[in-house]
């Protein structure tokens, strides 16, 4: 069956082809001739490249990437799916293909490249996960537990209670759910509120999805294939909202500088080695940055290390994810 094509009167896409394999590949190529920009910017976000062509307001994120070190993490995700799941790694795999098929002709039609100089890139196939992962890292708690103990640093814990966006009562989220005796069509009604900022673009790409599998229409985040948030299929429909899920770890480390590196404080009261590399991030206009990563056993350090060969503080942070095939967790994230 050939890939069809139909855009209705709002421009929408509407895909359908013979396997999920071939969808994938329609939905990959019709979002880099739509949204090519956009997907360029969040594959060099989640590599932590961004301020080379963004310039200085984009290094600071730059930073918290390389640190947390999303691109590895992503890097790692998708090997593991390789040997656990081939099918949807293929999948995966095909979305990209078809990416790196539409991104010429959607990048001449987005007048930002030739604004700053960028050429669209090749898709490796971990992007789509890098992308997943970097649209994500700040759904969840562990903004909140950094910034609870920078206002009790300076107020103290009385202030907690007129901060706290986590734990009992102090967050929420919103959901409906309708059943088909109180609407007028007789259908059931789903809301789901995703607390997403304004953006532009929007962070979702309205799309249908058809094969002889599934017939399916929602919002699909540009750059990961398929439609994870928003859909129905006619007969079934999800949504999703977010109330700062608690996920992530963050411990405060005690690090220090020796003649042959950085050594971590364990919670045995042995100070062991940190894995330790520098790396350069390019910014337009000015001089590159040069900036130390760190891992300990409980994860990335996301916060500056101290500068002398005194103790300091600092911080790791890791998520829940799959095993990775080093002594690092799978996933770890955290803002400086």
């Amino acid at each position: 069956m050939a890939i069809e094509t139909y855009r209705d009167a709002w421009g929408i896409p509407h895909l359908r082809a013979g396997d999920v394999r071939e969808l994938a590949r329609a939905q990959g190529r019709v979002t880099a001739h739509d949204r090519a920009w956009q997907l360029e910017v969040e594959r060099h976000r989640a590599q932590g490249t961004s301020a080379s062509f963004l310039g200085t307001e984009a290094v600071a994120w730059d930073v918290f990437a390389r640190r947390a070190r999303l691109a590895d993490t992503a890097s790692r995700c998708f090997e593991a799916l390789e040997r656990r799941d081939p099918e949807t790694a293929d999948w995966v795999r095909a979305y990209v293909a078809g990416v790196n098929e539409g991104l010429p002709a959607g990048a001449a039609r987005a007048p930002e490249f030739a604004r700053t100089g960028l050429a669209p890139g090749t898709w490796e196939p971990w992007h789509p996960l890098g992308i997943w992962l970097t649209t994500r890292i700040l759904f969840a708690g562990f903004p909140a537990k950094l910034w609870r103990e920078e206002a009790v640093r300076h107020l103290g814990e009385v202030a907690i209670p007129l901060f706290a966006t986590d734990g009992p009562g102090t967050s929420g989220s919103n959901g409906w759910l309708l059943a088909g005796s109180r609407t007028t069509t007789g259908h059931a009604l789903l809301a789901g509120d995703p607390h997403r900022f304004i953006e532009a673009p929007g962070i979702y790409q309205q799309i249908r999805l058809s094969c002889p599998d599934f017939d399916v229409v929602g919002l699909a985040v540009p750059g990961v294939p398929g439609i994870a948030h928003f859909a129905h299929t006619g007969t079934v429909a999800w949504s999703v909202t977010n109330a700062m899920a608690d996920y992530q770890d963050v411990y405060r480390e005690r690090l220090r500088r020796t003649e042959t590196g950085v050594q971590a404080l364990a919670p045995d009261g042995a100070w062991t080695p940190v894995e330790q590399h520098t790396e350069t991030i390019e910014i337009s206009g000015n001089p590159p940055l040069r900036i130390e990563v760190l891992e300990t056993p409980r994860g990335p350090i996301i916060t500056a290390a101290p500068d002398n060969s005194e103790t300091g503080p600092a911080k790791a942070t890791e998520t829940t994810g799959p095993p990775s095939p080093t002594p690092a967790p799978a996933n770890a994230a955290g803002p400086s």
